[in-house]
């Protein structure tokens, strides 16, 4: 059976592509989208789901937030969305608060971020300013009711 299947690959004369595609994984995208009414809304659904891969589409409104299901690629949902709608559309920015050591920090807070999230960076810096420092903790904890050790004047 070898011999055969390697002959029958070399005289194949369909295309070659289909054999030499990578396989896309099934993935769930999420993208940040300002939708403002239904109207905006219908035009990114549609212009999501007429893409080739895509099994759902979900759309949050208050949260702009696009959800695309499918065998599909993040980049090309963003500038599909981009091209379509004259919309601005990028990547999810955002994490839950309770991923983040310290979510109030310069780098991770961000008021325009939906209730319970902070923004994700990936830049080593922004995230360094999201942990404490050994003084930050020390002067936090100097006035701490847990601490056993804290300024009696409190």
């Amino acid at each position: 059976m070898g011999a055969l299947d390697h002959l029958s690959n070399i005289f194949d004369c369909s295309t070659g592509r289909s054999r030499l595609q990578k396989r896309r994984q099934l993935q769930t995208v999420e993208i940040r989208v300002k939708i403002d009414c239904e109207g905006c809304e219908r035009r990114v659904r549609r212009a999501v789901e007429g893409m080739r891969g895509v099994q759902s589409v979900d759309i949050d409104r208050r949260q702009h937030k696009l959800t695309v299901v499918g065998y599909v690629d993040p980049a090309h949902v963003v500038s599909r969305v981009n091209h379509r709608t004259g919309k601005r559309a990028e990547i999810w920015p955002y994490v839950p608060y309770d991923t983040v050591g310290h979510p109030y920090a310069a780098g991770v807070y961000d008021r325009k971020a939906p209730a319970g999230y902070v923004r994700y960076s990936e830049d080593p810096r922004v995230n360094q300013l999201a942990r404490a420092s050994s003084t930050e903790v020390r002067y936090t904890t100097a006035f701490s009711d847990e601490n056993t050790n804290a300024c009696v004047v409190m």
